[in-house]
């Protein structure tokens, strides 16, 4: 059965880049290692320690579709065509950017909220999972029950300030069971499973 699935590096301090949206030494493991790792979608591949890359391929190769955010989709320039994972990519927007509705394009524009979008997204996805690619998105859908698991790539470095993963979360407690804990070089594995 298909799962939403958040995957993000994430300072200990809770950041995922400078207010900048820059990722500096957030990103730093994925050249630390000795194992080739490519990103599927990509021509990206990564020199990352045996237990991540062992670790990423499984949850990677496993990715059906994407939900992304507009404001994620346009700091990453669409990703030069070709979003992390491949597949159908959906972006939450209000606006769609007509430069990109083309029919080859993996990118689909919904306006109709992050419910649609998961929703689309699931179905095309079959029964791979889907990506969440944004923190404002991941928000979302842990508010509206749609997001099954959390995986952060904890890296050990101290940001001291920029963008959150859960920073909009309200008060309400979101209880969440460990899946599993993989220790790489340079950053620390962390998959949980969102109690519903």
């Amino acid at each position: 059965m298909s799962k939403v699935i958040v995957e993000v590096s994430m300072s200990l301090d809770g950041f995922i880049a400078f207010p900048n949206d820059e990722v500096g030494p957030l990103f730093d493991w994925y050249s630390s290692g000795d194992t080739d790792l490519h990103l599927p979608g990509t021509d990206m591949t990564f020199k990352v320690s045996r237990a991540s890359a062992e670790l990423l391929r499984e949850s990677w190769g496993n990715i059906g579709a994407g939900v992304t955010g507009r404001r994620t989709f346009d700091v990453a320039h669409g990703w030069a065509g070709n979003p992390p994972g491949g597949g159908r990519h959906f972006v939450v927007t209000h606006r769609v950017p007509q430069e990109w509705v083309q029919p080859e394009s993996p990118f689909a524009f919904v306006t109709d909220g992050v419910e649609k979008a998961v929703e689309t997204a699931k179905q095309a996805a079959g029964d791979k999972n889907v990506s969440v690619t944004s923190a404002n998105i991941a928000q979302q859908c842990l508010k509206a029950g749609l997001l099954d698991e959390i995986h952060i790539d904890l890296v050990p470095v101290l940001l001291g300030g920029g963008i959150r993963l859960f920073g909009n979360l309200g008060s309400d407690p979101i209880r969440l069971e460990i899946v599993r804990v993989v220790e790489g070089k340079g950053v620390t594995h962390l998959q949980y499973r969102v109690v519903k």
